[in-house]
């Protein structure tokens, strides 16, 4: 299998839009936009919550953050931070990060979480293509 190599400068550019997307994935949670959060992901994306419900395309996406995001950061609030990056192609990556769930001073609570997301390049935007979110049990 031959796998393409992209250059150091260019890696670092593309880490940094893929911050960017997560960085807008925490405005849209923490501000409780659910269509800022939806259209971070591509029209066929799948998603599996923390709790395990898997979710298939956009429009599921979007009823399901429809009912759970107003309201959800009333008490608490989310921070996102990429933890690795791994470029499957130059258009295609995988995207390990930490989240921590906070009260509305700053304080955690409740174990953290290590979302999976796989991202796609289209048209020049990184999105959201196949997502997983798990839960950080206390060891």
């Amino acid at each position: 299998m031959e796998t393409t190599v992209i250059d150091q400068q260019t890696q670092e550019t593309e880490i940094e839009a893929i911050k960017q997307v997560i960085a807008r994935l925490e405005h849209s949670q923490r501000n409780e936009l659910p269509e800022e959060f939806v259209a971070l992901f591509r029209a066929d994306a799948i998603w599996t919550t923390g709790h395990g419900k898997r979710l298939t395309g956009r429009d599921e996406i979007a009823f399901f953050t429809h009912q759970v995001l107003p309201g959800a950061m009333k008490d608490s609030t989310v921070t996102y931070e990429v933890a690795d990056v791994l470029f499957i192609r130059p258009d295609v990556a995988a995207v390990k990060a930490r989240a921590q769930y906070l009260t509305l001073e700053g304080e955690p609570i409740g174990n953290a979480g290590t979302p999976l997301y796989v991202m796609a390049k289209e048209d020049g935007q990184w999105l959201l293509v196949a997502c997983q979110n798990t839960e950080v049990l206390a060891q």
